[in-house]
């Protein structure tokens, strides 16, 4: 419904936004979304110069949205115009942003479903139009928001940092803290009689998870082993069909699943920096809107708090 009242208003503002003036208005409404109420916004001049058009187009612009009560200036003399009024809805509304679209991993544990909820929650609290996608493997999901298919990402840092080293032009926006991620992971065992990884053993191995390449090739460095190649959703499952003796897993689903399994602590000192456990939003650098938008309107702190109560049984998530 509420989507549907600001196609209505872009609607009724189309005509005007489909002028010779309308990418300046467009524009213009865009970077008043980051500002707060007694902000002081730039001279005519200084937007002449930022937009590369006339100090009249500039003007036309100001005065179409104060006419549509988006915005309401007061000019201060020589201290300069700031806004006493501003009505975010009718900024977005006439921005020409589309629905915000994240993609994080799939939601298989209450940590996943937490985040999830907290992102739902807080874009719904601001009446900004969002979607969700779920896709396995960080490395997929960066490469969905290079191509744009995406405003950001959820990975951990650890995957975020090496994926940074790849791609100039992704950057992470905001850190959760410890455990945001994944709460930790182990080495999983097929034979309850064995403690680390051994000589021959055949170890899953994931190509699309960075976190499970990273870790598991640190865990068995200097090993002679057999890399099994299994997407992260089936290693229990070959595990039990015993095609596989060992992994490194998320303790998340086998605590929550009850899953009876011989568990133990990774031993290699390079994967207790707890990086795997912390979860970030990560975007491109030339997405500029978008960094305003979530600077300016989510809270991810309530975000990371409205986990903490899903993880708890207080909130029934919702996404």
């Amino acid at each position: 419904m509420y989507i549907e009242e600001r196609l209505d208003t872009m609607k009724q503002y189309k005509d005007k936004l489909m002028s010779k003036n309308g990418k300046v208005i467009i524009s213009l409404a865009r970077e008043m979304l980051t500002y707060y109420l007694d902000d002081r916004i730039k001279t005519v001049k200084e937007y002449s110069e930022s937009y590369n058009t006339a100090r009249g187009t500039i003007q036309s612009a100001l005065k179409f949205l104060q006419e549509i009560k988006a915005v309401k200036l007061e000019s201060r003399g020589h201290l300069g115009t700031y806004i006493v009024d501003v009505d975010y809805d009718k900024l977005w509304s006439v921005s020409d942003f589309n629905v915000i679209m994240g993609v994080m991993p799939l939601p298989y544990s209450k940590r996943y479903e937490g985040l999830a909820t907290g992102f739902y929650k807080n874009f719904e609290k601001r009446n900004i139009p969002f979607s969700l996608a779920f896709m396995r493997g960080s490395s997929k999901r960066i490469e969905a928001l290079t191509l744009g298919r995406y405003n950001f990402a959820i990975t951990s840092k650890l995957a975020a940092r090496l994926e940074m080293r790849k791609s100039s032009n992704i950057e992470i926006a905001y850190e959760f803290g410890e455990e945001s991620y994944v709460g930790r992971h182990v080495i999983v065992l097929r034979d309850k009689n064995k403690f680390e990884i051994e000589k021959n053993m055949r170890v899953a191995i994931d190509t699309q998870s960075i976190d499970q390449i990273i870790l598991t090739s640190n865990e068995c460095k200097d090993k002679d082993i057999e890399y099994i190649e299994t997407p992260y959703n089936q290693i229990l499952n070959k595990m039990s069909n015993n095609e596989i003796d060992a992994a490194i897993w998320n303790v998340d689903e086998i605590k929550e699943k009850n899953l009876e399994y011989n568990i133990v602590p990774m031993s290699n000192k390079e994967s207790s920096a707890k990086d795997d456990t912390i979860a970030v939003v990560v975007i491109r650098k030339d997405d500029k809107d978008f960094s305003n938008i979530l600077n300016r309107f989510i809270d991810l702190y309530k975000v990371e708090q409205i986990q903490q109560k899903v993880m708890k049984d207080e909130l029934i998530p919702i996404y």
